[in-house]
């Protein structure tokens, strides 16, 4: 998971923005899931958090492993010790999947394993170990700041351990793209654009679930912005609903939308913003914060916060300072008037006027991400992150959201019996035999009339019997033909007809 410190500036800039349309899934995900990372530097609370709001999750993601210079793996927790064995030992018991997260963020050593073949092999192997010797019922691959020159060797990496990992989950957390369009609107696009070191097509490949970071939004849609701008209103986001909807429907271009997650954050950011004459509006970062921070300056300021556009909290104050001669009365306080009010001042007196202002998504904000998550047709969020530092209400706006997935025994199972990724020939597990059974329940499209593969031998192995059995159903659905793409290729549209016949 990565907080940026930037600033950002909003200029006004005059257009018409149209209704943005929300697409329509094209079929729900089978279970909706609800999955929280919890960080190790905070083990004592974001474990007690997630032990005591078990029921209402799928998994827990202990945000504890990365790699080192060297290629191996750090252990952070250390996950062997409690508090991590008691969550993992209360996770199983509520048959809540345990997926820890390896986190990495150093361009040179990505750059000098990942495009190392003997040192990529080593780290696959050593990922697929640690999952095995610890019973998790998956891994979660969080590998941020990857150089784009790193597409080809990341995907190879990718490869490799999703064969390694066997019928055990590959959990993929990746940047949140904006359209192009969108995120250089109104401003040259510059030489680069659109290069990044995930191959969507690859990610959708070899990896069970994939995680959009659908937060740190602030000013990387210039659409929004200038929409905001041209009402003089205060845009700095951690994640716009809009902004999240655009982001879904370009991943779901390519990833299907039984495998996306929507990534949901429960921090805020603070903010110096500097007002310009003519409603333009800079905004410093200053750090992120948890919304008990909110309520300390709610209190300390007599502010009352209030719901902006994008779904979150905000307020705006004027730091005590060492007069009582500020250029603005205390109307600067309230969020619907700072913005003019600052603005007003710094036009009246050619000069700028400085303010603060903090934004924050809270229980509600959360409820609401996972309805439009719900009605964007994905497998469900993933909240970053879970700490005992969220707003407490949280857990109670997403009550009864999570569809346990997972077995009594811990291993990772295919979800209700449903098909959740790509099957072809040479590839193996138990969602094979899954499709076999279901392909043997019509004569017409059955495997084998007689030993492997047959009504009550299913393998979990795709073999030239399965491609034949796969086409035969692609035909008779009108899914593909012979010459077609996908043919004999278990992909979306075979699935969700698949799924649909168990």
């Amino acid at each position: 998971m990565k907080f940026y410190v930037t600033s950002i500036a909003i200029p006004i800039i005059s257009i018409l923005v149209g209704t943005f349309a929300l697409p329509l899934a094209a079929s729900a995900a089978t279970n909706f899931e609800v999955s929280g990372w919890l960080p190790y530097w905070r083990a004592a609370s974001s474990t007690s958090d997630a032990i005591a709001h078990m029921t209402e999750l799928t998994e827990v993601d202990p945000f504890v492993y990365s790699v080192g210079p060297d290629g191996s793996i750090i252990d952070n927790g250390p996950m062997d010790q409690d508090p991590w064995t008691t969550l993992v030992q209360v996770a199983k018991a509520d048959h809540v999947r345990v997926i820890p997260t390896i986190m990495w963020s150093d361009p040179t050593t990505e750059e000098a394993i990942l495009g190392n073949t003997k040192k990529r092999v080593a780290l696959e192997i050593a990922i697929a170990n640690l999952a095995q010797a610890n019973n998790y019922d998956g891994i979660d691959i969080d590998f941020e700041a990857k150089p784009a020159d790193l597409e080809n060797d990341f995907s190879t990496f990718l490869k490799g351990l999703y064969a390694r990992m066997g019928t055990k989950l590959v959990t993929c957390d990746i940047e949140a793209r904006t359209p192009l369009a969108d995120e250089y609107f109104g401003v040259p696009t510059p030489s680069g654009a659109g290069q990044y070191a995930n191959d969507y097509t690859q990610i959708n490949k070899y990896c069970d679930r994939v995680r959009l970071m659908t937060y740190d939004q602030q000013g990387t849609d210039l659409k929004l912005a200038a929409q905001a701008a041209s009402t003089s209103e205060l845009y700095a986001p951690v994640a716009d609903p809009a902004w999240v909807t655009a982001v879904v429907s370009l991943a779901r271009q390519t990833i299907s939308a039984n495998k996306l997650e929507v990534g949901v954050p429960t921090y805020g950011y603070e903010y110096d913003v500097t007002a310009y004459a003519n409603n333009d509006y800079n905004y410093d970062i200053m750090w992120t914060f948890d919304p008990g921070y909110a309520t300390q300056i709610e209190q300390q300021y007599n502010v009352t916060p209030t719901r902006n556009s994008a779904d979150e909290l905000e307020l705006t104050y004027l730091p005590a300072v060492g007069t009582s001669s500020l250029p603005v009365s205390s109307n600067i306080n309230n969020a619907l008037v700072a913005a003019a009010a600052a603005s007003q001042f710094a036009t009246q007196n050619n000069s700028h006027l400085d303010f603060r202002l903090l934004d924050w998504p809270d229980a509600t904000a959360i409820a609401d991400k996972a309805a439009l998550a719900k009605s964007l047709g994905v497998r469900g969020i993933a909240i970053f992150k879970i700490d005992g530092g969220e707003d407490p209400n949280m857990w109670t706006a997403i009550q009864g959201l999570a569809q346990s997935s997972t077995s009594a025994s811990g291993g990772s199972v295919i979800l209700s019996g449903s098909l959740t990724r790509d099957l072809y020939i040479g590839i193996s597990g138990a969602d094979v035999a899954t499709l076999q059974r279901i392909l043997n329940s019509d004569a017409s499209t059955q495997v084998a009339a007689s030993g492997p593969g047959s009504s009550g031998n299913e393998t979990t192995t795709f073999g030239a019997a399965t491609l034949r059995a796969v086409q035969k159903f692609q035909v008779k659905y009108g899914i593909a033909g012979p010459g077609s793409a996908g043919y004999g290729h278990v992909g979306p549209a075979t699935r969700v007809k698949l799924n649909s016949l168990l």
